[in-house]
């Protein structure tokens, strides 16, 4: 392992019983494509193009034979909780459950608390997120983990970022099924947040009481004070950060939005609506936006075609990712407490369930500084009376990062991917004795 770089400004103490966790996905590095049913992400990787360097995640980390190092892995660095995610077409095969049932077994043997979701995407390539039954389907694989799991697993994700699900995957086609729908893909978003609903629903009747949801926000910037940038953000604003997490909290959509939907919508949005125990944030950087200039272009390796009302412009003047994405910590700051300011008690205990960073190499010092701030503003969160009870670092491994495929390193562990070992990096040196400082 690097050794990590030594902190001269301790980081302020959080709350006694905050849960310091790291996050990972099925489909980015479990592997064993054989011993699972195909999913929407094996059908668009098998097309020529779709991802950037050709790869599959066929075996991404092995991680469904190299799991107890991979649990060793994560006693050592000390964390409270691992986020992992039950792949849908792996639960359909036959014994695809049992890999999870020792998974957590020897999760719970290490001391640390399985925190599965219980959708990242990986949806079954015979199911489609346009269709409302697909949302029914949901429900009932969540009955059938819930009836396995339950018995020791406590705290539950219903689903992952359905925000990049139906934007890029539906709407823009970067992401599987590949689809370009634009507007057309508002449907997606309902039936995924209706298949939330029902989940938690699922999970009531199997008895869970720790629920909650992982959606994908961060502020939105107008380019200018120009009126038709600030309304282009305010449009922005409310794809990103409202349409997800409106329906969640105050059970109903923004303006303009209910009647986009299918169904009885109405109907619909007392199950969306049904009380979470915690609500998770996944957050990365903000967006600048800006009036749309009737051109088409390409921003972060996304086709943003000319027909949308908003243009996204590079945020200034701040340092950036391998993935270009800007570093401002205090956006975290910014965007808990104007969630605090709009929902009000309706906002239950937060969970910051990823924030992480693309950078390479181990002796990943750009990872320390981007985490120290985010933590560093995160607690700044907290003074300002923000209820945040987690906070869990993308990633633990080096993974197949979508249609990146193995170009972005994301993990506190360095993968190689040819011989599947893992190396620690300064990072995950610098994360372990940052929980070791927290509970001295």
């Amino acid at each position: 392992m690097i050794r990590a770089m030594a902190t001269t400004n301790p980081i302020p103490r959080f709350p006694v019983g905050f849960l310091w966790g790291v996050s990972t996905s099925a489909h980015q590095i479990e592997g064993a494509v054989d011993a699972r049913e195909p999913s929407v992400w094996d059908v668009f990787t098998a097309e020529p193009g779709r991802v950037r360097d050709g790869s599959t995640a066929a075996v991404a980390c092995d991680h469904v034979h190299r799991h107890r190092e991979d649990v060793a892995l994560l006693a050592d660095l000390g964390v409270d909780a691992y986020r992992f995610s039950v792949s849908w077409p792996r639960v359909r095969a036959e014994g695809g459950l049992d890999f999870y049932d020792r998974l957590v077994d020897d999760l719970l043997a290490a001391g640390v608390r399985p925190v599965p979701t219980l959708f990242h995407w990986d949806l079954p390539a015979d199911l489609d997120w346009l269709e409302r039954d697909t949302a029914e389907r949901f429900a009932e694989h969540v009955t059938r983990v819930a009836a396995r799991l339950g018995d020791r697993v406590t705290k539950w994700i219903t689903l992952n970022e359905p925000a990049e699900h139906t934007l890029l995957g539906h709407a823009l086609g970067v992401h599987a099924p590949g689809r370009t729908l634009l507007f057309d893909a508002l449907p997606v978003a309902h039936h995924q947040l209706l298949a939330h609903g029902l989940a938690v629903r699922a999970l009531r009747a199997a008895g869970a009481s720790d629920i909650g949801i992982a959606n994908s926000h961060g502020p939105t910037w107008p380019a200018s004070d120009d009126a038709a940038d600030v309304a282009a953000a305010d449009f922005y604003d409310t794809l990103l950060n409202r349409l997800f997490a409106d329906p969640v909290l105050l059970g109903r959509y923004p303006e303009g939005i209910g009647e986009l939907m299918p169904g009885d919508v109405e109907a619909d949005l007392k199950t969306i609506a049904e009380p979470v125990d915690w609500y998770g944030i996944n957050y990365y950087a903000p967006t600048r936006v800006g009036a749309p200039q009737g051109a088409e272009i390409e921003f972060g390796g996304v086709r943003m075609p000319a027909e949308l009302p908003f243009f996204v412009r590079d945020v200034e003047g701040y340092p950036v990712t391998d993935f270009g994405w800007p570093v401002v910590p205090e956006a975290l700051t910014e965007l808990l407490t104007a969630f605090r300011g709009r929902y009000g008690d309706r906002l239950p205990p937060v969970v910051i369930t990823e924030n992480g960073c693309a950078y390479e190499g181990l002796n990943d010092t750009d990872r320390i500084t981007y985490l120290d701030g985010h933590v560093r503003a995160l607690h700044r969160a907290v003074e300002a009376g923000v209820d945040v009870r987690g906070y869990f670092v993308w990633s633990l491994l080096d993974n197949f990062e979508w249609a990146e495929g193995y170009g972005r390193r994301f993990g506190l562990v360095h993968v190689d991917f040819d011989t599947q070992r893992r190396t620690p990096k300064a990072s995950y040196g610098w994360y372990r004795a940052l929980l070791r400082e927290q509970r001295d």
